[in-house]
């Protein structure tokens, strides 16, 4: 049987195989790992909830201890502090009254008004403004005359006194003729209005001196009437427990509170009722240990009405020093163990639903290793086939550097010598071609030129004697221009095809660029364009054949110029890299688009709808022939570059 499965195995793809092999090796470990994780993860959750309800117990203890603080302070604590925040509102109303009263005297000053108009002005502006419920601002003089009042304006109040029998205006008056001008003083005394307090209240007054006026301007109100009514904080404190009765612990614990006598202050059921000598299943006075100790745990038997047996309920109480409250919350203890149960069943069930889905995973992840490995292959034996189907170009990717990246590489190699092999073959068919060319050429040559010199003649002579407004006088000039291009046309081709060598002789790149960036700045096609020289005066003599380096250079500098299309930035440059003479030919023109970047050096090639395509190849053919380079990088819409080699020191050619 085991030479079948052998067989069997053998007779499978790779991707199979690894699958039959790996899969058992991987999903075995797996669920005798799942079983032994499942049950050290119920043992812990079993102690981890106990210690968690634990803990929640003896958070919500220390929770409920903060909300009471936070009332403490936000009652008691606090009232300091607002004092000390409506002396700063009665001080900012203070200064803008002051501001109010100060602008007023700046357009008496500037003769805009009079001073009784600018003190009505401000006075009808400040009775205006309210402080609280019933407080207000006021000005009066330092002899006590009110000049600004809600009701009293134009008595004097200089001898009037507080509750407590103080002579508080002349205070007042006394304190304002010693302060500074930018000085706010304070004063607080007891006031009881007797149109509407049955008692006198605190009331606190900020105030400056305007000396100009002799004016005391004040912004007082009663200080209690930022804090409320005391029901206020009665309502607070109602939420406050009705918040701490409804918070459930567990399904049955609660939140209590009880003074140290007993007493429970805050109860879901029996608020009000002194507990102290309560007892437990077992006789225990808990109650008067947790006034005793004040802060701990404990933990005792409790029996509820209706139930069959007592329950262990755990405790955790806190001491609340402001008011002296015992602050506990308890639950019972079965409930924590009733969470772990049902924690177990979902281990169990999740373990096994991971468990499942981890095989699956495994397995998916043994076939996606198996593909990894197979696909390489497969696309050999693709490549394989296509290259036996002539598709010589075709490679091999090599995505990694083992044994199957060693042979895919070699392989390359080879196609890439039966590649060569044949680009050589199809240059000699070119070579013979443009061998051909040549001689076809010179015969096109000879055959068209002199009738189109005729044409050419003959064109001259009737554009010379018609007037240029004459219809006629059109189609003469097109004649010619198109007769000239036709010949422009045929000696391109004969250049291209029967390029003669190069003439060296040591020439001053420099200078011949200069001389060529003149000639060319003449052309329409470089009218607008700026052209920037950046000649080297480093660089030595070239041996270069002049005539040929002055049409390469013309060839480039005018088609740069069409790509600019009458404005832009010609730099013509020249460097020296080591043992290499650098021209540099940069537009900023329209840019070469990528796809067409390949192709731009290959005769008869043309974007422009006038070009013949052998511009370029001409020029690279010169290039060549004197063992120099050229390169072409453009980007659309920013411009491009042409960089030429060309040697420093040549043998020969």
């Amino acid at each position: 049987m085991s030479r079948h499965l052998f067989r069997f195995v053998n007779n499978l793809q790779i991707r199979w195989k690894l699958l039959v092999v790996v899969l058992p090796l991987v999903l075995v470990p797996l669920f005798l790992v799942g079983g032994v994780v499942g049950w050290i993860a119920n043992r812990q959750a079993q102690l981890g909830i106990t210690q968690a309800s634990m803990d929640d117990l003896d958070h919500l203890a220390h929770f409920t201890v903060d909300l009471l603080d936070a009332h403490h302070h936000q009652f008691e604590v606090y009232r300091e502090d607002k004092k000390q925040t409506i002396h700063k509102e009665l001080a900012t109303l203070t200064n803008l009254a002051y501001g109010l009263v100060e602008a007023q005297y700046r357009q008496q000053q500037a003769g805009q008004i009079d001073r009784a108009t600018a003190q009505e002005i401000a006075r009808r502006t400040l009775k205006r403004v309210q402080v609280g419920e019933t407080g207000y601002i006021y000005a009066m003089t330092t002899r006590g005359d009110l000049t600004v009042h809600i009701a009293r304006e134009g008595e004097n109040v200089y001898d009037q006194r507080d509750e407590d029998g103080q002579y508080f205006i002349r205070a007042m008056c006394q304190a304002a003729r010693t302060a500074a001008p930018e000085q706010i003083l304070t004063i607080s005394y007891p006031w009881r209005n007797p149109d509407l307090d049955a008692k006198a209240r605190p009331k606190m007054v900020t105030y400056r001196y305007f000396a100009p006026w002799d004016w005391i301007i004040a912004a007082g109100g009663y200080i209690d009437e930022t804090y409320g009514d005391p029901a206020v904080e009665a309502r607070a404190f109602a939420a406050l427990k009705e918040q701490l009765k409804a918070k459930k612990v567990g399904q049955t614990g609660y939140i209590y509170c009880m003074d140290r006598k007993g007493t429970l202050t805050i109860h879901p059921e029996a608020e009000g009722q002194n507990i102290f000598a309560a007892r437990d299943s077992e006789g225990t006075a808990f109650i008067q240990q947790m006034c005793e100790r004040r802060e701990g745990w404990i933990r005792y038997p409790w029996q509820n009405p209706g139930e069959a047996e007592p329950r262990r309920k755990i405790v955790r109480y806190l001491h609340y020093k402001p008011w002296d409250w015992i602050v506990a919350v308890g639950s019972y203890e079965d409930e924590f163990y009733r969470e772990t149960n049902l924690i177990k069943d979902r281990i169990f069930k999740s373990l096994g639903w991971i468990s499942l889905g981890v095989g699956l995973l495994a397995t998916a992840l043994v076939f996606l290793a198996a593909k990894v490995l197979s696909d390489p292959i497969r696309h050999m034996t693709e490549t394989i086939r296509a290259i036996k189907r002539g598709q010589t170009d075709r490679q091999m990717q090599v995505d990694s550097r083992d044994e199957l990246g060693e042979l895919a590489a070699a392989f390359n190699r080879m196609t890439s010598v039966l590649q060569r092999n044949r680009e050589l073959e199809a240059n000699l068919a070119q070579q013979g071609k443009m061998a051909s060319l040549g001689v076809l050429s010179s015969g096109v040559a000879h055959e068209i030129n002199n009738p189109l010199g005729v044409i050419l003649g003959y064109a001259a002579y009737l554009e010379k004697k018609l007037p240029e407004d004459d219809p006629n006088y059109h189609y003469i000039h097109e004649i010619k221009r198109e007769s000239k291009r036709c010949k422009k046309i045929v000696q391109d081709l004969l250049s291209y095809a029967r390029t003669p060598q190069p003439e060296l002789a040591p020439t001053d790149l420099n200078h011949l660029l200069d001389q060529i960036v003149d000639f060319a700045a003449n052309h329409t096609d470089l009218f607008g364009v700026r052209i920037v020289r950046s000649f080297d005066p480093t660089l030595p003599p070239v041996p270069v054949d002049g005539d040929q380096i002055r049409q390469v250079a013309i060839n480039l500098i005018l088609n740069a110029g069409s790509a600019m299309n009458g404005r832009g930035e010609l730099t013509v440059a020249t460097a020296r890299e080591e043992e290499f003479a650098v021209l540099t030919f940069a537009d900023t023109g329209c840019g070469i688009a990528e796809e067409h970047l390949a192709r731009i050096f290959e005769p008869f090639f043309t974007t422009k709808e006038r070009g013949t395509g052998l511009g370029l190849a001409i020029t690279r053919q010169l290039i060549e022939l004197h063992h120099g380079t050229i390169r072409i990088a453009s980007t659309i819409g920013t411009g491009t570059v042409v960089t030429v080699h060309l040697p420093l020191t040549r043998e020969e050619i």
